[in-house]
């Protein structure tokens, strides 16, 4: 199938230096809040690559549920693909693609554990399905039907009736530390607006900005 002739024009607006904040943070955070203003769907959706200790690249998306000047936090099963990869290599990428808004953030870091403590505080505020959901799935692990996993899901159930349902030991989050961030706006005649900021001092949180060719 010969989809080249397939394309479109980017015409939403361009992104120039000054409308850019010295902070990443403060800028994803403007940026993040237009395109939820925009109800885009899933905004927090993001792509996640990492890359095996072979080199084998793999990628999914999740849900980013935490931001703030440490990183961006996202949460899973500790036995999963991206968890076993991020043990063996912990730099990974991040992709944000706000298509709507003709927009894409790019973050490259590396990955760590939170502590227990804060995958704690996010676990009890999950709805109860979600909890139960955790403990029923081996994230990543064949598994031979629907009916089967169904059937963990019954026994995780049955198993905590009633109370709080604890956070299992094979659960948490992850934070990315940002090395670098760009953000990307679509421009006409494929001259598209890019800009990358890049950590020079950690301890004084200051960045570089450069703009990048299209």
């Amino acid at each position: 199938m010969d989809i080249g002739d397939y394309r479109r024009e980017y015409t939403k607006g361009g992104l120039k230096r000054q409308d850019l904040s010295e902070s990443p943070f403060k800028q994803f955070e403007k940026w993040f809040i237009q395109a939820s203003d925009a109800e885009l769907s899933d905004p927090s959706a993001m792509t996640i690559a990492t890359v095996s200790a072979a080199g084998k690249p793999s990628q999914r998306t999740v849900l980013l549920k935490i931001f703030d000047e440490k990183g961006f936090v996202f949460f899973t099963n500790y036995s999963s693909q991206k968890s076993r990869e991020i043990q063996e290599n912990a730099n990974v990428s991040l992709l944000f693609p706000w298509t709507m808004l003709e927009r894409q953030v790019e973050i490259n870091g590396r990955a760590e554990k939170i502590p227990t403590t804060e995958s704690l505080k996010y676990f009890l505020s999950r709805p109860r399905g979600s909890q139960l959901g955790a403990w029923a799935s081996a994230q990543s692990s064949p598994i031979s039907s629907r009916e089967i996993l169904d059937g963990q899901l019954k026994k995780i159930k049955d198993k905590f009736t009633h109370g709080e349902i604890p956070l299992p030991d094979f659960w948490g989050g992850y934070r990315v530390i940002p090395e670098t961030i760009e953000f990307w706006q679509g421009g006409e005649s494929r001259l598209h607006d890019r800009f990358e900021y890049t950590r020079e001092n950690t301890a004084l949180n200051e960045w570089k900005i450069e703009r990048l060719q299209p």
